[in-house]
């Protein structure tokens, strides 16, 4: 199976251009499963609600449409960070759209920073989205990364992939190792998708950093870039590699837990 990370800089409030940015990339890959960044279609620093609320889309809504036509066209998963109106509230959302038309929306359950501001936190948990017997694929976005919590409870229901859509400004030095380890410690492939570029906002300047990178479930890095890399980032897995959590003949990471010692 062919996995892939975008790593780009979305024009901010510009819907419609970044749609023909992403246009042009998705019809130039070749690939069964594609993460694209987080809030990919609108930039991520608005002013306001307000602001925020005038580029939110509801899930069915034609501005998906390019990732439900570019996964039927492509026979490929698409993973898309968007931002969602569901009546008046809204989310920082990743849409999975299939190529037999089904479209998940994960909704981010840790919000980071001023999100708290715009968004309401993720009211679904943490699920596996199934590709028949291909593969089973797990989300989470951005500030996620930060919370084992949510890593562990998609490998615990059977994820053997988690696509992490994100819009990371903390220095590489410190999410890079972590998202490792949690390809480690899970025995999962993790695809870490980040933008960047920048934004700015009445004087404050956020930067993201890119280094999208590809990890293999034990903590090595297949795939990855550098902050100023836009483009593509890809490689081959099979993802039956992380259905195998023991590492000896004595020791399984998910049979050896103790989830009677774990109770606070």
């Amino acid at each position: 199976m062919i996995v892939a990370a975008l790593q780009f800089n979305p024009a901010f409030l510009d819907v419609h251009a970044n749609l023909i940015t992403l246009e042009e990339y998705l019809r130039g890959i070749e690939a069964d499963l594609v993460v694209l960044p987080e809030l990919c279609t609108t930039g991520y620093f608005f002013h306001d609600t307000a602001q925020l609320r005038s580029v939110a889309v509801h899930r069915d809504a034609e501005g998906l449409a390019l990732f439900r036509d570019m996964a039927r066209e492509h026979g490929m998963i698409v993973v898309a960070g968007f931002a969602e109106r569901d009546g008046d509230r809204l989310y920082n959302s990743a849409a999975t759209a299939f190529p037999d038309g089904r479209l998940e929306v994960y909704r981010k359950v840790h919000l980071f920073a001023e999100e708290k501001l715009h968004f309401t936190p993720g009211d679904g948990g943490f699920s596996v989205l199934r590709w028949g017997d291909r593969l089973r694929l797990g989300v989470m976005i951005c500030y996620d990364w930060r919370f084992p919590e949510a890593a562990r409870t998609l490998a615990l229901r059977g994820a053997q992939v988690i696509a992490h859509p994100s819009n990371l400004v903390v220095a590489p030095k410190y999410w890079k190792p972590v998202m490792r380890a949690r390809s480690f410690e899970n025995k999962v492939f993790t695809i870490s998708a980040n933008r960047n570029g920048t934004e700015e906002r009445r004087g404050d300047r956020l930067v993201f950093h890119g280094c999208s990178q590809i990890v293999a479930p034990n903590g090595t890095a297949l795939e990855e870039v550098d902050e100023y890399f836009e483009g593509w980032l890809q490689t081959e897995i099979s993802p039956a590699n992380a259905d195998e959590k023991a590492f000896s003949q004595w020791n399984d990471i998910m049979a050896d837990r103790r989830p009677d010692t774990y109770q606070l």
